[in-house]
């Protein structure tokens, strides 16, 4: 399953980034009847602002019956109105979802606003009716201002495509089945009455669970181990220059996932509820540590509340080796958090351990 899940959200998140972010164009239909010159400079101005204007005097849809994407409506004759000094309209819409219909918007306004200024500037420097020419003077003039924009430090792009799928994937997988068969496992030994019989062995309680921990370990680090070469050989995942980190981490992430597989089996009852828990514990843990999608596109709540779940700790790990780049150094914390709470955890499964 996780190779099919990596095709499958890797490539529909593949352009988030890129889209969010500016770093692609978006196709626009510009619906003007007689745009007038105007037009150029509109078109320049949504170039500037990462857009690709198709511009129509009517809106036709595709083969199959749908509007375009993005429509950006002006009123008619627009440049005439504008020297004639008359109010002119203009609506856009689009069936982009959530952040990106916002962020399409602050460009067209940005955009449009731009054009604004632009047609005040030209009227303002000569005395003859706003033309064509006064606006091509105007933009061919030096501009006194100018913005240079950079990133401050490592690659601060917001984690989308396989950047994303995988190491979310890998993580929420390895909880999933350490907390569905790790755990049901257990719960059969049980009910068989196998743990009655190394009772009588001449083990104590903690080295009966650091064996079966033991095995759980090797269960997460084969999945883990076989998500990771798919990844890497089939996917082409950069995993950056920190590999022995993100080593580090990943079995950290294990170690723990085996604990919270042995406490779920040694607290449920049954093989069904051990599943049922585990599945419904691995799907929420996920959703809000961000393995389905990049935390970073939430609000600052769900920021913080990633935070203080397990899946948060090694996601955010992750993405700063990964996707930022910030240096072996910056994980630290999430491994001792990740160490901390697995101790915690195996402390809690020792002592809840029965034998029937």
């Amino acid at each position: 399953m996780p190779p099919i899940f990596f095709y499958f959200i890797g490539t529909v998140t593949s352009g988030f980034s890129g889209t969010i972010s500016g770093n692609r164009s978006s196709p626009v239909v510009v619906v003007a009847d007689t745009p007038g010159f105007l037009q150029d400079q509109i078109d320049l101005r949504l170039r500037e602002n990462d857009f690709e204007p198709e511009w129509r005097t009517e809106i036709i849809p595709d083969a199959e019956g749908k509007l375009p994407r993005r429509i950006l409506t002006f009123s008619d004759n627009l440049s005439d109105k504008v020297v004639a000094g008359e109010q002119v309209s203009a609506s856009y819409e689009t069936r982009a979802s959530s952040i990106a219909r916002d962020y399409e918007a602050i460009r067209v306004q940005r955009g449009l606003y731009t054009v604004l200024a632009d047609v005040v500037a030209a009227d303002s420097k000569s005395d003859s009716p706003l033309s064509a020419e006064a606006l091509a003077e105007l933009n061919s003039e030096t501009r006194i201002w100018q913005l240079e924009v950079s990133t401050a430090g490592q690659r601060k792009e917001i984690p989308s495509g396989f950047d994303q799928a995988i190491p979310g994937i890998v993580v929420m997988f390895t909880l999933l089945v350490l907390l569905t068969s790790g755990s049901s496992m257990l719960v059969v030994e049980r009910t068989q009455g196998l743990l009655r019989r190394l009772a009588s062995a001449p083990m104590t309680r903690t080295e009966v669970v650091a064996g079966k921990w033991g095995g759980r370990m090797v269960l997460a680090t084969i999945q883990i181990g076989f998500a990771v070469l798919v990844g890497t050989y089939l996917f082409k995942m950069q995993w950056g220059p920190d590999i022995i980190m993100i080593v580090i981490v990943l079995a950290c992430w294990a170690a723990f996932c085996a604990s919270a597989g042995l406490l779920l089996g040694s607290l449920a009852r049954t093989d069904s509820q051990a599943s049922g828990i585990g599945v419904l514990t691995a799907n929420l843990l996920a959703a809000l540590g961000g393995c389905w999608w990049p935390i970073e596109v939430t609000p600052g709540w769900m920021q913080s509340l990633q935070k203080l779940m397990p899946t948060g700790w090694a996601m955010d790990a992750l993405h700063k080796l990964i996707s930022f780049e910030a240096g072996a150094l910056s994980a630290v914390p999430h491994v001792a958090t990740l160490l901390i709470g697995t101790l915690l955890v195996t402390a809690l499964a020792i002592n809840r351990f029965k034998y029937e």
